[in-house]
């Protein structure tokens, strides 16, 4: 498989495994989020230090990589509990749609962290995403429908900044895995205080469903990490927005939800950006290797 191929196969296991994962935290129902948050995480960590030791990778991070290393951890443990709040209290896919906003920050913050250039229809389709969400947000003068679909709508942004860390990160050739667990060692550590003082007692159901959200979390970040490093956002995080699917199907089949009209018009607007961000990126880069090519071929034949 070709590099590009490889990084889509990883978002579409990503976006199904995030999926189950909102399915299994749905459905441990009354527990607190962050406790939900706690066990999601506390499997990708077994899971990251396994690969660890089993390649022998050392847990070093050089000093210039490790205030970002620490952004990407802080930030998306602040995305992940956003994201728990919002799929306990909104319709699946609502919650869902909302979060995948997150592509849309990526371009955005990209700007600032990888000093990559944001063009005017770059904007535009930002603009055309986010008055797609606000359909789902359903904003009155008196305040937002719900309350929830705010956090979840910031969970979007917290992924999309965190995501640009992990682009930077991938870059300067940080180890994929030593991404993943010192993110998840540092959620387990902001939510183990939480989980102390305000513990619900569990069912031996309650539990295994949270093992299970784990298990999914961890197939979907490491593949969204991998993602990443196979190939640029411009090429796969387009694929990302596959998770819509299958969060209405599982929603309605597991739940019984059914989003209203409006909020299919925001999901159809919404993903009609992404795809005219992906075809318009992908567009905007053969541009760049025909120049840079041109540039090759001039300078050679200088000598």
């Amino acid at each position: 498989m070709s590099s590009r191929a490889r990084g889509i196969a990883c978002m579409l296991l990503s976006a199904f495994s995030f999926t189950v994962m909102n399915v299994f935290v749905r459905m441990a129902e009354d527990l607190p989020f962050m406790q939900k948050c706690f066990f999601r995480n506390v499997i990708s960590l077994l899971f990251a230090l396994a690969l660890l030791l089993w390649k022998r990778v050392p847990l070093k991070v050089e000093r210039a990589n490790r205030k970002h290393l620490f952004a990407r951890s802080l930030i998306g443990t602040a995305g992940v509990l956003c994201n728990f709040y919002a799929v306990d209290h909104m319709v699946l896919s609502d919650a869902t749609m909302l979060n995948k906003m997150s592509p849309f920050f990526t371009v955005l913050f990209s700007g600032l962290l990888l000093k990559e250039t944001i063009t005017l229809p770059q904007i535009s389709l930002f603009v055309t995403a986010f008055f797609g969400s606000i359909l789902i947000l359903k904003p009155s003068f008196s305040g937002l429908a719900s309350p929830a679909a705010a956090v979840a709508l910031l969970g979007g942004l917290c992924a999309g900044l965190a995501y640009s860390e992990v682009r930077l990160l991938g870059k300067r050739r940080v180890n994929s895995a030593v991404i993943i667990f010192v993110f998840s060692a540092f959620s387990c550590v902001a939510t183990a205080p939480a989980l102390v003082f305000h513990y619900a007692a569990m069912t031996w159901g309650q539990l295994g469903l949270l093992l299970l959200a784990g298990l999914a979390a961890t197939a979907g970040q490491f593949g969204i990490t991998y993602a990443y490093f196979y190939a640029p956002a411009s090429e796969v995080s387009v694929y990302d927005y596959s998770q819509i699917l299958f969060s209405a199907v599982l929603g309605y089949l597991c739940f019984g939800q059914l989003a209203d009209g409006m909020s299919f018009l925001g999901y159809l607007i919404i993903c009609s950006a992404a795809v005219a961000m992906a075809v318009y990126n992908n567009r905007m880069g053969r541009r760049s290797a025909v120049k840079q090519n041109e540039e090759a071929a001039d300078e050679h034949q200088c000598f």
